[in-house]
């Protein structure tokens, strides 16, 4: 297993570093927050992305994608990080994919198009509770008639409010608490009976608590089978996990970096503050932490194209320290700039809020620490 970059992704990251600096900096996303934008990303960039390729990134080549895996989606994910890019890329090319490729070829030739134009967003409704844990899901799809008939509620469904679809987990049976008796589905946007309340996260994305009251889907609105849709939620579960760490990583070298810049220009009784041997020893602690949560991330994304059975594992080893090495380093990037890393003017501060929204999605830090000893049999 190459726990290093070949010269193809090395030409991506390049790419993909040298498109989010231009094109989607962390100028961008204070565009969007201050002009109160409904969907907090721009659909024009989006279709840059699809320009660029990255949209079709793990869609495979005999429905029209790029064929290539969650490395090369890490790559753009870390990137994103980096500059704070807001976009629907987490939730729509990567979650929402990874779960397309489990429905039958209509439903594929329904959304793969426009995901890979740039014109398409799909968001994930699993989340019931104030936490992640996708087993104890409630939400009730009974039989009606040639299909069923779905009632509940879902929160933090990230750009739901901007979304075409939904991909939506519901029990069809079984009790909350069990794997057993999940189906997913795709429920759209018009759906009579579907309701939305948008809300801002921390990080100035846009959420939606969304509310179904008896939504009639059909049968082919089902995402592999019916009562097994564990199978299917535990590959997106994955893909989104690994993927968020990934995002997570480049928040935390963003962080880094502007930290370790502010370092070498602060003076403070004559001298760079960053001579200071209390500073370097946190700085190099950081940078260690940061390395070590970059090669758990491309470890678990090595293991999902290899479709290992560890992969389940490694995704939350990877979320659990991507998840420490980022909040280390955006705490420790607005300490080290003092008072003005609470200012607004300093962007140090908007990398601690996106940290504090990709900490919960899909578990916290918590949740998988547990998850990783339960795996390991303790």
């Amino acid at each position: 297993m190459a726990m290093t970059y070949n010269e193809d992704q090395s030409m991506l990251r390049d790419s993909a570093r040298d498109f989010m600096k231009t094109e989607a900096p962390v100028a961008h996303l204070r565009k969007y927050r201050d002009m109160d934008c409904k969907d907090g990303f721009s659909h024009d960039l989006w279709k840059q992305f699809s320009e660029m390729g990255f949209t079709g990134i793990l869609i495979p080549e005999a429905d029209g994608g790029l064929g290539m895996g969650h490395v090369e989606a890490g790559i753009v994910l870390e990137e994103i990080g980096r500059n704070l890019s807001p976009s629907p890329f987490l939730s729509t090319s990567v979650v929402a994919v990874e779960a397309l490729k489990a429905a039958d070829k209509a439903m594929r030739d329904r959304w793969f198009p426009g995901i890979l134009a740039g014109e398409t967003v799909i968001g994930i409704a699993l989340e019931e509770g104030k936490k992640h844990h996708p087993e104890k899901i409630a939400l009730k799809a009974e039989r009606s008639g040639n299909g069923f008939k779905l009632s509940g509620a879902k929160q933090f469904v990230v750009q739901g409010s901007s979304s075409d679809m939904l991909i939506v987990a519901a029990r069809t049976g079984g009790a909350v608490g069990e794997t057993d008796g999940l189906t997913l589905f795709a429920v759209e946007k018009d759906a009579a009976g579907l309701s939305m309340e948008a809300a801002r996260t921390v990080d100035s994305a846009m959420a939606a608590r969304v509310a179904f009251e008896g939504v009639e889907v059909t049968a082919d609105a089902v995402i592999g089978d019916v009562d097994g849709g564990w199978a299917v939620l535990s590959k997106m579960l994955n893909a989104g996990r690994t993927g968020s760490a990934a995002e997570m990583v480049g928040v935390g070298t963003g962080a880094m970096d502007l930290t370790f810049d502010y370092l070498k220009q602060r003076k403070q009784f004559g001298r760079v503050i960053g001579e200071f041997q209390a500073l370097q020893h946190r700085a190099a602690h950081l940078y260690g932490e940061m390395e070590m949560a970059r090669s758990a991330v491309l470890k678990a994304q090595n293991f999902l194209d290899e479709e290992d059975p560890r992969a389940e594992l490694y995704a939350s080893v990877a979320k659990a320290k991507a998840g420490l090495a980022c909040n280390l380093s955006v705490r420790e990037g607005v300490q080290m700039h003092g008072g003005i890393g609470m200012t607004d003017e300093y962007d140090i501060g908007l990398y601690m809020k996106r940290d504090r929204a990709l900490a919960e999605f899909m578990g916290d830090i918590y949740f998988h620490a547990d998850r990783v000893a339960k795996l390991n049999g303790y």
